[in-house]
């Protein structure tokens, strides 16, 4: 029987996608003693890694282009974004790739990340700067001292069941959105699990209402890379009758209401002549259900379906300063798990926003976090600490003969309420009602009597579990405090945009969740 793992360090990282693996990298190269634990193996996990998608960045000397990426997702965003803190991303995403090109990264263009291949370069980074790599290592809960303070976090691998237990000055939260499960390619480990841990320690989110984004399948793919659509497609339903106002996502609401009145909707993807092989080589993961086929992708018309992304492709997320910092001490955020309003608004991320965020938002953080190591001195590691995870790692409430509940149960619960069409894409005050009707007493349940099981396994499923319960109660939340359409929040009983609702929604708590507006003004 192996012994548990006992560590120091001054920043543990959550999470080893791209945000996270770059985070770590700018702590170590600051000088400070790092570990980075994921779910998986870092390297192949997270969305990067299923993925091929480019980042936006802004040249110093070319104000044609400068300009129009700064206001790139504008006209989209619906008063929301902040088109200064737009320059000041896409500035220091600039220079991050400029960096992983000194360092022998080989971009196919400026920005673009090809999948497992960039992760794979960025592990063998993290390993050579001297980076402590726990991968199949799934945190269950953050550590804090008598104040409150982050002092780290505890784990278990998922294979042997024997704790891990690491002590840091500071603690980055990489843990990405959460995609309910959904299929969407990527996304399995993207449970929530980083809201749970921030709402335990005290930390708010905004504008989690802005996710009912559902991305274009081909109907049996999980690949929901929208590059295609939007750059060469159009979207019918059964009778031909073309349902894209604009290009890609823009045609997800009209499609969705299609499949609900129970058509089916049909995508068509037209290139030049003579374009095919180079059009098939900018994303290769997209052709690959249809290369295993034998379906042809390019000129011809093929079913599609959505599958829920939610707050992973959203705009939401904890609520963090410049330098990723929570407001809790010692804890900060990155990448999708971070909001992103202040870049897209109301609407979804996408690739190139989103990559950006993850490099900028990893730089910054990494950076805050060594130095509030470096601040905090050695003596951090003689604080005395605890864990303060609730629901799935600790019993909350008295069992009081209630039967055990199964993670897989709890989780069935709550995708029944968030992936359906008719309760995300258009929501109403009264199916709202109805889901947190649901969802209130399944988070209760779980605090009394969700197993969490004997493997490592038992306990990541337990707190994903209480982790996607909770993201569910945040979106329904704030979504009821909403009473209006904009972005990615859409109410039919509200089917109109109200000027005097532009500002964002914080929410938090755990048994009692609360939301109010933010008083800071966009």
């Amino acid at each position: 029987m192996s012994e548990p793992l006992h560590r120091d360090a001054d920043v543990l990282v959550i999470g080893g996608s791209l945000a996270g693996a770059w985070a770590a990298l700018t702590a170590r190269k600051a000088g400070a003693e790092v570990v980075i634990v994921d779910k998986g193996w870092i390297g192949t996990a997270g969305i990067v890694a299923a993925a091929t998608g480019g980042g936006y960045f802004l040249l110093p000397d070319d104000p044609e282009q400068r300009a129009r990426t700064i206001r790139i997702r504008h006209d989209q965003a619906d008063g929301l974004d902040d088109l200064a803190f737009c320059e000041k991303v896409y500035e220091q995403s600039y220079r991050c790739y400029r960096a992983l090109e000194d360092w022998g990264f080989r971009f196919d263009r400026m920005g673009g990340f090809r999948g497992p291949d960039s992760m794979l370069f960025l592990r063998r980074l993290l390993r050579k700067a001297g980076v402590h790599i726990l991968d199949h290592s799934p945190a269950l809960e953050l550590l804090a001292d008598a104040t409150g303070a982050i002092a780290g976090a505890a784990g278990v691998p998922r294979k042997t069941g024997v704790s891990w237990r690491v002590r840091a000055a500071a603690v980055i939260l990489a843990t990405g959105g959460n995609a309910f499960r959904s299929g969407a390619m990527g996304t399995g480990g993207s449970t929530g699990d980083g809201y749970l841990f921030a709402a335990e320690a005290g930390a708010s989110a905004v504008g989690m209402e802005f996710s009912g984004h559902y991305a274009f399948v081909a109907e049996g793919s999980s690949c929901t890379k929208g590059g295609m659509y939007h750059l060469y497609g159009q979207i019918f339903d059964e009778d031909g009758v073309k349902l894209d106002p604009q290009p890609g996502w823009a045609a997800v609401p009209a499609a969705g209401q299609a499949m609900l009145a129970g058509k089916r909707v049909y995508a068509q993807i037209d290139v030049p002549a003579g374009s095919e092989p180079s059009v098939r080589g900018m994303m290769p993961n997209f052709f690959a259900y249809f290369e295993r086929n034998g379906v042809e992708a390019l000129n011809a018309r093929w079913p599609v379906g959505l599958l829920y992304e939610g707050t992973v492709r959203a705009a939401g997320g904890l609520e963090v300063d410049d330098e990723g910092a929570t407001g809790v001490h010692g804890l900060f955020a990155v990448g999708d798990v971070a909001d992103k309003t202040r870049l897209t608004g109301a609407q979804m991320s996408g690739a190139g926003a989103a990559i950006a965020w993850c490099v900028a938002s990893g730089q910054w953080a990494g950076a805050g976090a060594a130095r509030f190591a470096r601040e905090l001195g050695s003596a951090h590691a003689a604080r005395p600490a605890q864990g303060i995870g609730g629901v799935g790692v600790r019993a909350t409430k008295n069992w009081n003969g209630h039967e055990a509940l199964l993670p897989s149960q709890v989780e069935q619960v709550v995708r029944d309420e968030i992936l359906p069409l008719e309760k995300t894409l258009y929501r109403s005050g009264k199916a709202i009602t109805a889901s947190l009707a649901a969802l209130d007493p399944l988070w209760s349940d779980a605090a009394r009597c969700l197993a969490r099981g004997t493997s490592g396994r038992d306990a990541m499923r337990a707190r994903e579990a209480a982790a996607m319960t909770l993201t569910a109660r945040w979106i329904y939340r704030s979504a009821d405090q909403r009473k209006e359409t904009r972005g990615l929040h859409r109410r039919s009983d509200y089917p109109q945009t109200d000027p005097a609702q532009r500002r964002n929604l914080r929410v938090s708590g755990l048994e009692k969740v609360m939301v109010q507006p933010r008083v800071s003004p966009v």
